[in-house]
């Protein structure tokens, strides 16, 4: 009887373990879904979620997903994360990742916080508005979606618990509705959002203790169409168009760049003078029954005349202190404009936007441009407005070549960045503070209109996190113009070989060439960075997987080389003018059928590329035929770049990457990998950031 109960009671345990380990996978399975969710994205790595239960052969539910500055680029498929049922938080900031998020995300009945800000998602952010019950309202409490593209937000109504909200730095235009029922809400942040309108919108806010709406277009009366003063701890107006008064105790609290150019005005600034002095007159003072006249102390000596002598002297001092000023007026200015000239060609890649010069565009054209080289180009139009720019990022936008010539300055040599194989490039800002780079296509003059159309249609088509595509084009009379996205790191072969070393330059040491810098949100890198070998692993398979993106579909790039991969502000590599060398003048555009030489070309090219990135220096022919020789020899670390930071592994790492540009540089093409083949090399050469 007693070995059957205990047999009972270890069936019984069995049983238990057995519905508690597929309770879990009834949850479960979660591990895959973000798996599936992150499939599209570049950089991911499943690895970092650590959630296995150690008794379940099952996985637990997963509760956090945060990947925040892991360098993903590309789009989540967010429909897999719906099925999550115990996510708390979601932390995805900065990173490269865009498109939209859904709307049922915030209604995620587990989810309490959620951070996207820095990345690249936009639209309109669809919020939902309560119906009936508490079942309808979103349970997040915090949200962070700050420096996006987000163009709108519909409702905050269903969004009651919410004590923390940051859109700031997005293209919001207008206040969101839904404002009165954020009562839990302690800090918002709508800085930077291009909203107009008035602030009454947030009046209601009472349990407000942070505010920051500053660099906006915003109007309306302070303090009166503002939360209660008394509950902020913090609060920033400025770079608006209010109105209203503010007394010194507030003025004092939250300190003069709280309401800097914010048209409110401080009464209390500036005390009244106390004793202020009179000008002289000859009236006759009174002075306690006394018939005197008598004129005030201050002026007992003022009828004086100064000796001749001392007015001359006094002349000769004034006038040589003048020349004086102006000759050193005029050499600091002299020294000034050298020394800009001497950095312009440094620092074009970090300036974020060129320096416009009013001009005046003449009625009819040709009109004809000059490069720094001496080479001219000329736009055969008559009317710059009748030349458009197809602008297939923003279809909307309606743009003319008379707007690429304003945007720079006449194409004048402050905006031309770099003069390429295949012609000039330019920098410009245009209508609606979008900084584009301008090439302008000397090898397709030829080309009829309607195969360029095609061409560049075609183009434009091609998308991959580590492709820079065209965002436009415009066709004036035989010229044909680019536009691509603004790199504000510049290309690969300034990072490697013209950005300043570790040490600083003693001759130029100004902080705007070597320092770390921040322009428009966007970074720029530190020399700190280039030594780092992760940095450079993750650049090199970058560029690898946007390559082998290109042979995939059949095409192949023609002319890679390390000044035609450019660096977005995180660093992630992006291969522009993909396709351009194969545009001829006979019209034939690009050939979508490329033989293997093509192919196999490319390879050549990416070898001699992951050479520059390992060992630092430009890849002659000499110099790789050198490395080749290292790494035939087993000396391949001899060629290593000095610089790089060495760790735990990262001798043997870069050693590994140096043999797969030996192979990909291989004399004979028979020899050499496939771009996809070198991709799973250099993978598995630090598979943990992969």
């Amino acid at each position: 009887m007693k070995g059957f109960c205990r047999l009972l009671l270890v069936c019984s345990f069995l049983v238990f373990v057995e519905s508690a380990c597929n309770s879990s996978a009834t949850t479960g399975g979660d591990q895959e879904l973000v798996s599936k969710a992150f499939n599209s994205v570049s950089g991911f790595n499943l690895s970092w979620l650590h959630h296995a239960s150690p008794n379940c052969s099952r996985h637990l539910p997963v509760t956090n997903i945060s990947f925040p500055s892991r360098n993903l680029s590309g789009t989540i498929s967010w429909k897999y994360l719906k099925n999550l049922s115990q996510l708390h938080i979601i932390d995805l900031s900065n990173n490269s990742l865009q498109g939209q998020v859904p709307r049922w995300l915030w209604s995620i009945k587990s989810l309490s916080e959620v951070n996207l800000s820095r990345n690249k998602f936009g639209g309109t952010i669809t919020g939902f508005e309560p119906t009936t019950g508490n079942d309808s309202s979103s349970p997040i409490k915090v949200l962070n979606l700050s420096t996006n593209r987000f163009t709108n937000l519909v409702k905050l109504s269903g969004f009651p618990n919410l004590q923390v909200l940051d859109l700031s730095h997005n293209e919001l235009g207008s206040w969101p509705l839904g404002f009165s029922n954020l009562t839990k809400l302690r800090s918002l942040d709508m800085s930077s959002c291009k909203i107009s309108g008035s602030v009454r919108a947030i009046s209601g806010l009472h349990s407000l203790q942070y505010l920051d709406v500053s660099n906006n277009k915003m109007n309306g009366s302070f303090p009166s169409d503002f939360p209660p003063l008394d509950g902020l701890k913090f609060l920033n107006v400025s770079l608006n168009n209010f109105t209203g008064l503010v007394g010194l105790d507030k003025y004092q609290k939250f300190g003069k760049s709280a309401f800097t150019h914010s048209g409110i005005f401080n009464t209390s600034k500036i005390p009244a003078p106390t004793n202020p002095i009179k000008p002289h007159s000859n009236k006759t003072y009174p002075h306690n029954n006394k018939t005197t006249r008598k004129s005030p102390p201050i002026y007992k000596h003022a009828s004086k005349a100064k000796p001749r002598w001392k007015r001359t002297k006094l002349v000769i001092i004034c006038v040589s202190a003048a020349s004086a000023f102006l000759f050193l007026s005029i050499s600091t200015f002299v020294l000034f404009k050298q020394r800009r000239k001497r950095l312009a060609n440094r620092n074009k890649w970090a300036i974020s936007k060129p320096v416009q010069f009013p001009f005046k565009v003449e009625k009819s054209g040709p009109f004809s441009f000059e490069t720094e080289s001496g080479t001219s180009w000329v736009a055969d139009i008559r009317e710059p407005t009748s030349a458009p720019v197809i602008m297939s990022s923003k279809p909307l936008m309606s743009l003319t070549f008379k707007d690429l010539i304003a945007a720079t300055s006449h194409f004048g040599k402050d905006s031309l960045l770099a003069e390429g194989w295949c012609g000039p490039l330019y920098r410009a800002v245009l209508p609606g503070d979008l900084h584009v780079a301008i090439k302008v296509l000397e090898n397709a003059r030829e080309l009829d209109h309607d195969d360029a159309v095609s061409v560049f249609e075609d183009l434009s088509k091609l998308k991959h996190p580590n492709l820079l595509p065209l965002s436009g084009y415009c066709i004036a009379g035989k010229e044909k113009l680019v536009l691509y996205e603004f790199m504000a790191n510049g290309d690969l072969h300034r990072w490697l070989h013209e950005l300043p070393a570790l040490v600083a330059n003693v001759e130029d040491w100004s902080t705007d060439t070597w320092e770390q810098q921040i322009t428009n949100g966007s970074h720029i890198s530190s020399p700190e960075e280039k030594a780092n070998w992760l940095t450079r692993h993750r650049i090199a398979v970058g560029v690898a997987r946007g390559l082998a993106y290109l042979h995939h579909g059949g095409s192949a790039h023609g002319h890679l080389v390390a000044s035609n991969i450019l660096l977005s502000d995180t660093l992630e590599p992006r291969v522009a003018d993909f396709g351009l060398r194969n545009i001829g003048p006979k019209g034939a555009g690009i050939s979508r059928n490329i033989g293997d030489s093509g192919v196999e070309f490319d390879v050549y090219c990416f070898g001699v590329v992951l050479i520059e990135i390992l060992t630092g220096k430009q890849g002659s022919d000499e110099f790789i035929r050198s490395v080749r020789k290292l790494v035939r020899e087993g000396r391949g670390g001899d060629a290593l770049d000095p610089r790089l930071k060495l760790g735990n592994n990262s001798l043997s790492e870069m050693v590994d990457c140096l043999r797969v540009g030996y192979l990909c540089t291989a004399d004979s093409p028979a020899k050499r990998p496939t771009m996809q083949q070198v991709l799973g090399l250099l993978k598995d050469a630090h598979p943990e950031l992969s």
